[in-house]
């Protein structure tokens, strides 16, 4: 379902947290399929060696940090997401994150942009496995929810028009709510009303 998102059609986020009740969020699908914006400028300028993105989507970040001169690398599940990726001349894997990647423990920069943070439904064990793949002293940059936000472990699905996705695990979380053991939160900041945070590997 994320494919449908991925070539274009409206989609939405159906979130279900601990009560029934879903809220659903409409994917920035004009903003993956764009040049990076004003909110990713912050993303991509606390990227200054090696990074790699994980749920690249169309890779619009890898894109924007291979013309800045910066080794990208994007890793997404989707197939569409790694034929868009190097369609616009950015490299990409179709791997999950939590197999074997390229250069594990070199990385200086992993990203979790678009609320990659819940990749798993488990934001805990995401960031352990981001600690192997960041050299010492690298950065794990995330997009987050707004302060206050809490940390929320559900399940999601993709909804187009006319079509429902499976349930998978999600979480959404604050800068504040991240279990981020084993990194040390260097800011947080809001960009274009999108919130953002920075964690140093210890």
């Amino acid at each position: 379902m994320f494919d449908q998102a991925l070539q274009g059609h409206p989609s939405w986020l159906d979130l279900a947290g601990p009560s029934p009740r879903t809220t659903p969020r409409e994917l920035s699908v004009s903003r993956w399929h764009a040049d990076a914006d004003a909110g990713d400028e912050l993303l991509l300028d606390a990227c200054t060696g090696p990074t790699l993105d994980v749920g690249c989507g169309p890779g619009r970040l890898v894109a924007a940090l291979l013309a800045r001169g910066v080794q990208a690398l994007g890793v997404d599940v989707s197939p569409e997401a790694i034929r868009r990726t190097t369609a616009r001349g950015g490299l990409a894997i179709r791997r999950d994150v939590f197999d074997l990647l390229p250069s594990e423990g070199r990385w200086h920069h992993v990203l979790l942009a678009d609320g990659n943070i819940g990749i798993g439904g488990d934001p805990a064990a995401l960031l352990r496995r981001v600690r192997q793949l960041l050299k010492p002293s690298g950065t794990v940059v995330v997009e987050v929810e707004q302060p206050g936000s809490g940390l929320t472990v559900g399940h999601a699905r993709v909804r187009t028009e006319g079509t429902l996705g499976q349930w998978f695990p999600w979480a959404w979380s604050d800068a504040e709510s991240v279990p981020a053991d084993g990194f040390f939160l260097l800011w947080q900041a809001e960009r274009a009303g999108r919130w953002f945070a920075c964690w140093e590997k210890l």
